[in-house]
C-alpha cells in the first residue's frame, strides 16, 4: 500500500516530456488501429485514402510530438499542424488529429512569449489549408471551415483561461507569502522590542545609580549584582525568542507568562521603581496567548514607568476572570526622566495590536497630575 501512495510522487520526478508521451502514444495506438481508421477528423470532404506508409509518417507527425507540448509549445504546435494538413489533403481521417487540438490548448496554457504573433501565424497558414481543401475536396460550404476555425480558437482560448488561473493563483500564493513573512518579521520584531527594551533599560537606570553609590561599597556591589542579572536574563529570554526561529523548534511555549509577573515586578523594584503588586482570580483554562499579552502589558508599562518617571509609585494590579484578564499598570508621574534613549512608540502600538487581535480593550492615558495609567481587558478561556 505504501508502494502505490509513492507512485505518484516517483511519476513527477521524470521530466515533463517523459510525463507527456504517454498520451501521444496513445493516440497513436489508436490510429494504428484498423477499426479507428478513417473515425477521425474530416474537413473539406477530401475522398477516403487507404492507410498506407505515407499515413504511418502523418500518424507520427501527429502524435510523438504530444511530448514537448509544454516545454516545447511552439514546436510541438508547428509538427502537428503539419501532420493534420497532410491528413487532412492525403483524406486518411485518422483519430490522430484531435492532436491538434490537445496541441493548441497546451499552446494558450504554457506558451509564455510571442503570444499574439504565434495566433497570427497560424491563422494565417490556415487560411491557404482550407483554400485547398476547399478546391480539392467535395465543395464543403465556407461556413464549415469557419466553424472548424472557431474550434480551434475556442481551445487555444481554453489553454489562454487556464494560464491565466495558474497564473492568479502563483500570484495569490506569493501574496499570502509575502504577507505571512511581514506578519512574522512583525512578531519577531515586537517581540525583540518587548525583551531588549526592558531589560536593557532596567540595567540603564541601574548603571546611572551606581554612579552615585561609589561611597557605599555594599550598595554599589548590590547593584551591580543586578545588573548582570538582568544581563543573563535578558539573554536568557533572546536564546528563548531565537528558538522561535528555528525551524526544528517544539510546539511548547517558552516565553514569559504571568506566572512571572512577580519576578518582573521584581526586577523593577531592584532598578529603583517603587512598585505595589496585586494579584488577584484564577487565571482561566486555557488561556491562549491571553496570559504572554498580559506579561507583555505590564513589561511595557514598567519600562515606561522606568524611562519618563524613574522613582515614581507604581502599582500593577492583575485580576484573573473566568472569561478575561484585566490589567492595570498606574504610575504617578512624581520621579524624573532617566537619561535613556526616547521610545519610538513602538512598544504601546504593539500592545495596542497584540489586544484587538484578541478582541479585547486597550488605553495608555496621561494623568492630569501627571503620570500615566495603563489599562488592558484580554480575553481568555473558552466559553462554557
Amino acid at each position: 500500500m505504501t508502494n502505490l501512495r509513492r507512485v505518484p510522487e516517483l511519476w513527477r520526478r521524470f521530466d515533463v516530456t517523459v510525463r507527456d508521451l504517454p498520451l501521444g502514444l496513445l493516440l497513436l495506438a489508436a490510429s494504428l488501429l484498423p477499426v479507428f481508421q478513417e473515425q477521425g477528423t474530416q474537413l473539406g470532404g477530401m475522398p477516403a485514402r487507404p492507410f498506407d506508409a505515407l499515413a504511418a509518417v502523418t500518424v507520427a507527425l501527429e502524435c510523438l510530438p504530444l511530448a514537448a507540448r509544454r516545454r516545447w509549445p511552439v514546436v510541438c504546435l508547428t509538427l502537428v499542424s503539419l501532420g493534420f494538413a497532410v491528413d487532412q489533403l492525403r483524406g486518411y481521417h485518422l483519430p490522430a488529429g484531435a492532436a491538434l487540438l490537445i496541441a493548441l490548448l497546451s499552446g494558450g496554457s504554457h506558451l509564455e512569449r510571442h503570444r499574439r504573433a504565434t495566433v497570427l501565424l497560424f491563422s494565417a497558414a490556415y487560411v491557404p489549408l482550407a483554400v485547398m481543401l476547399f478546391r480539392l475536396g467535395s465543395g464543403e460550404s465556407p461556413g464549415e471551415f469557419v466553424t472548424f476555425y472557431l474550434a480551434l480558437a475556442l481551445a487555444w482560448g481554453a489553454g489562454a483561461w487556464l494560464r491565466s488561473t495558474r497564473a492568479a493563483e502563483a500570484e495569490r500564493r506569493r501574496r499570502v507569502a509575502e504577507d505571512t513573512r511581514v506578519a512574522e518579521r512583525t512578531r519577531i520584531a515586537r517581540e525583540l522590542h518587548d525583551v531588549v527594551t526592558h531589560h536593557v533599560t532596567a540595567m540603564v537606570v541601574q548603571v546611572e545609580a551606581a554612579r552615585y553609590l561609589t561611597a557605599s561599597p555594599d550598595r554599589l556591589d548590590q547593584t551591580l549584582t543586578t545588573v548582570a542579572e538582568t544581563g543573563r536574563r535578558a539573554i536568557t529570554d533572546l536564546r528563548h525568542l531565537l528558538d522561535l526561529l528555528n525551524p526544528d523548534h517544539g510546539t511548547e511555549a517558552r516565553t514569559p507568562t504571568v506566572g512571572r509577573l512577580l519576578t518582573l515586578v521584581e526586577q523593577t523594584r531592584r532598578a529603583g521603581q517603587p512598585v505595589e503588586f496585586t494579584e488577584e482570580g484564577t487565571p482561566a483554562e486555557p488561556t491562549g496567548s491571553a496570559d504572554l499579552v498580559a506579561y507583555r502589558v505590564v513589561q511595557e508599562a514598567l519600562t515606561n514607568a522606568l524611562k519618563y518617571a524613574h522613582g515614581s509609585r507604581t502599582s500593577v494590579q492583575v485580576q484573573h476572570g473566568e472569561r478575561e484578564i484585566t490589567v492595570e499598570v498606574d504610575t504617578d508621574g512624581s520621579g524624573s526622566q532617566a537619561r535613556v534613549p526616547g521610545g519610538s512608540g513602538r512598544g504601546l502600538a504593539g500592545l495596542r495590536e497584540r489586544v484587538d487581535v484578541l478582541g479585547g480593550d486597550f488605553s495608555a492615558d496621561r494623568r492630569p497630575g501627571g503620570g500615566f495609567l495603563v489599562r488592558a481587558r484580554i480575553p481568555a478561556g473558552s466559553p462554557s
